[in-house]
């Protein structure tokens, strides 16, 4: 599509068929993200209880990768969004290269950091004694793909903030065939266990970088040119104001699963921690679907406000909300009653496992349907560049709420504290939500009025 195009469609066209047009694709992208984790997860589950906790525990250290990535990638995207309503090419094009670069180098020293601290990290991350060697072996492998993973995700980022969802689709789905394929090869095949996981996962993210690079050249997509690379103050501060929700949200994530895992190893021993890694892939799986479709909302949402088009931007968070909404309370409602069978394909032999899992996957059901407020709250609010409230509700479920409860519960009820925390989280986080975008659509509604009458 050309960008004068893809312009009128994001500016003029019906909201619910733009949302779901552009939904689509993201949706079959983060699905098969999704998909390819679980199956690193279902994969090693065959092997032992052991490499399934190891793999929950080194995602604490991919999602600090992702966070930078999306750092990157969203507080660009959102900047790129606005220009391009505006019809501001060059700055966008300048911010496209400038924030690629950016995160690859970021991805490259978190990795050697990492790596040099491998053993004191994996513990810190919540390793027992026999989880350990596993986690070592894992991480050892991962961290070589840490700057391919986060250049790609922002890379992906950027496309769809531009309106090529589809483009970006492609670059996902090429590594996630990928890692699919070489999982079962490596593990069992060519007899490699975990670390045959890992070294799937690092193929298939060098080749997903390189697909997507190549698609830049594409489509009328904004290029990565290397030459337009501005390290400067201006961009960085808008990097910062679009991003910061992102990383607050992703950092958060990180530390709350690293201490999820130590207060699961603890309070339940291995087959705790491998329940809740199981769990946790399974939540973000469903998910996928919810911020897939947020994120068919969010060209629309920073096209439209650049355009100064306020009353797009409501209609189409109302509609994502709706949608969201009834999505999350069908799969809670067919969910609620399987737990057991569903935590049983992955690991069917470790009856503790199972009975960790499905409890904790039974309370995230209970809260799902809360879901759909808070997320496209927290998108909209975020790429219409209202910083301050964005990184307050992106911290809520992470951060603000889940931490004092992993901290807390346990202690007063032992393993069922750690089961029920993240269910409590998602309750107090729905409550933070509905005044803080409440405020925001009241604003959204001033400035309209205050346009139309200039």
């Amino acid at each position: 599509m050309k960008p004068q195009d893809r312009y009128t469609l994001l500016t003029t066209g019906s909201v619910p068929l733009v949302i779901s047009r552009l939904a689509v694709p993201s949706i079959i992208s983060m699905l098969v993200t999704s998909f390819y984790n679980i199956a690193d997860t279902y994969f090693v589950g065959q092997l032992d209880t052991q490499s399934t906790a190891a793999v929950g525990i080194v995602a604490s250290v991919q999602f600090i990768v992702q966070a930078v990535a999306f750092f990157f990638g969203q507080g660009s995207g959102n900047y790129i969004s606005r220009q391009l309503g505006a019809k501001q090419v060059e700055s966008a094009s300048r911010m496209a290269a400038t924030a690629a670069v950016m995160a690859f180098i970021s991805g490259l020293l978190i990795g050697v950091v990492c790596y040099c601290f491998i053993t004191p990290i994996s513990l810190a991350l919540g390793s027992t004694p026999t989880i350990l060697p596993y986690t070592e072996k894992y991480l050892s492998i991962i961290l070589i793909g840490a700057p391919f993973m986060a250049s790609q995700i922002t890379m992906n980022n950027q496309m769809r903030y531009q309106g090529n969802a589809a483009y970006a689709m492609v670059g996902i789905l090429s590594g996630a065939i990928i890692n699919i394929l070489l999982d079962p090869l490596f593990i069992f095949v060519f007899g490699m266990g975990v670390s045959g996981a890992a070294l799937a996962t690092v193929v298939a993210q060098i080749c997903a970088f390189l697909v997507i690079l190549a698609l830049t050249f594409k489509g009328g997509n904004l290029r990565i040119n290397l030459r337009l690379f501005s390290p400067t103050t201006y961009y960085f501060k808008e990097i910062i104001n679009g991003g910061t929700p992102s990383l607050a949200r992703q950092l958060l994530g990180s530390v709350a699963a690293i201490l999820l895992n130590t207060a699961a190893a603890r309070w339940g021993g291995d087959a705790a921690v491998a329940g809740m890694s199981i769990v946790t892939r399974l939540t973000f799986f469903i998910n996928s679907v919810l911020i897939g479709f947020g994120q068919g909302f969010q060209p629309l949402c920073g096209f439209s406000y650049g355009a100064h088009l306020f009353q797009r931007v409501r209609q189409g968070y109302w509609f994502c909300v709706r949608i969201g909404t009834v999505f999350l309370v069908l799969i809670a409602l067919f969910g609620y009653g399987y737990a057991e069978q569903i935590i049983a394909i992955f690991r069917a032999d470790d009856p503790d496992v199972i009975r960790v899992g499905a409890a904790t996957l039974r309370w995230q059901f209970f809260t799902f349907p809360l879901g759909a407020i808070v997320m496209y709250s927290n998108m909209m609010m975020q790429t219409i560049r209202k910083p301050i409230r964005a990184t307050i509700l992106s911290s809520a479920r992470q951060g603000l709420f889940f931490i004092p409860c992993i901290l807390i519960l346990p202690q007063l009820m032992g393993l069922n504290g750690v089961i029920v925390c993240q269910a409590v989280a998602d309750l107090l986080s729905f409550l933070l939500a509905i005044p803080l975008v409440w405020s925001v659509l009241l604003e959204l509604k001033k400035e309209e009025s205050l346009y139309q009458s200039l």
